[in-house]
């Protein structure tokens, strides 16, 4: 019976028992190491923990000066009609360079003739000072004040009495505005993008700092036999962390399918895949640990944070860097959460997503293959 010669990584025929026991001997060195399992589902929980209670993009509690040199019943109706709301707070002080000193955001400065003017039916000028440092937050400011100046003529009479337009806005997906319905489904895309691909390039790349990867090389152990069974085995680690963190998702911030699941179990098994293939490349290319965590915090987090469309539009992303946001898998995996959990349209709406991410995990597979074939030792 004729055997197999060492050193044919690459070329000997492939066996799907193989695959399973490399898988079985990955899962059981995962599971020896106490650190790295603590670490494998602490890490996700904490980050969808800080990024899910930390990250606001509603501004709240605006600092807001308001300077009355009216005294009147209406000037203070009108003063008080802005703390009304939970978008802004009164300052310790009142004064014209409380944006100069950081006290305040906003001044809104009332005139003296402010009751007067509006009695005999004249416009009268109320000052607004806007800090523009934050140019988002200005934006957001001067619009509140805006809409609250309109509530209080509206609510006092003060509006004119015909209008041609009288638009009926109702807010779709999102009545109640609840922003963990925007940011959570996007940190599981962040939290899956980053901790499946660490965990299976350090693995690969602590086998080559502690040599045990030469005994690969030289035995008869195939280089897809070998991507495939850490894939399988960090794909099942991978399957639980998104179980972990979407269970817990679901019970703090009250997040459930809005629609058919189908294409989000779907999309999340290939964006699993294409997570750990990343990580396999990396590994595969990598020295070192160091080396290792490096590249997937920069090339992986990095992206996944930026331009993902996790927390600015992708249209918002200026050129050349929006065609890098094309290359970034969390940016579909994205739209495929955010559909799933929020709009609820379903294969519609997200149909070519988990096709873009399959011929990904396809790609990074295959870059790995032949990396780890040119590895191999001369037969």
């Amino acid at each position: 019976m004729k055997t197999l010669e060492p050193a044919t990584i690459g070329t000997a025929r492939f066996r799907t028992s193989r695959v399973w026991a490399q898988c079985t001997k990955e899962l059981s060195q995962f599971r020896r190491d106490k650190l790295t399992v603590a670490l494998a589902f602490f890490l996700p929980i904490a980050t969808l923990l800080i990024f899910g209670y930390a990250i606001r993009l509603e501004t709240k509690d605006i600092p807001l000066a308001v300077i009355d040199y009216n005294h009147t019943p209406l000037s203070r109706a009108f003063k008080e009609r802005f703390f009304a709301t939970n978008q802004f707070q009164p300052t310790s002080t009142n004064r014209l360079d409380a944006v100069d000193q950081g006290k305040a955001k906003a001044i809104v400065v009332i005139p003296p003739n402010f009751e007067r003017e509006i009695k005999a039916n004249r416009p009268v000028v109320v000052q607004v000072l806007v800090d523009g440092t934050d140019t988002n937050n200005a934006r957001v400011i001067k619009s509140s004040i805006q809409n609250t100046t309109n509530f209080f003529r509206s609510t006092n009479g003060l509006q004119p009495k015909t209008s041609l337009i009288q638009p009926h806005i109702r807010i779709w997906f999102n009545p109640g505005r609840k922003e963990a319905f925007y940011i959570v489904p996007g940190v599981y895309a962040v939290i899956l993008a980053i901790y499946p691909s660490l965990l299976v390039a350090l693995a690969m790349v602590r086998e080559k700092e502690q040599g045990t990867i030469v005994q690969v090389y030289a035995s008869s152990l195939t280089a897809a036999e070998l991507i495939l069974g850490k894939t399988l085995a960090y794909f099942f680690i991978a399957a639980a962390q998104t179980v972990a963190i979407m269970v817990l998702g679901s019970l703090l911030f009250g997040i459930w399918f809005a629609g058919d699941p189908t294409p989000f179990l779907v999309g999340t098994a290939i964006f699993l895949f294409t997570s750990v293939e990343f990580g396999v490349l990396i590994g595969a290319r990598a020295s070192d640990q160091s080396a290792a965590t490096q590249a997937v915090a920069t090339i992986g987090f990095l992206t996944a944070l930026l331009l993902s469309g996790f927390i600015y539009p992708i249209s918002n992303i200026p050129f050349p860097l929006s065609l890098i946001s094309a290359l970034v898998p969390a940016r579909y995996y994205i739209d495929i959460t955010r559909d799933a959990f929020v709009r609820g349209t379903g294969w519609p709406g997200v149909w070519c997503a988990p096709l873009i991410l399959a011929l990904m995990g396809g790609i990074y597979y295959f870059v790995a293959w032949k990396t780890l074939q040119k590895m191999q030792l001369p037969s």
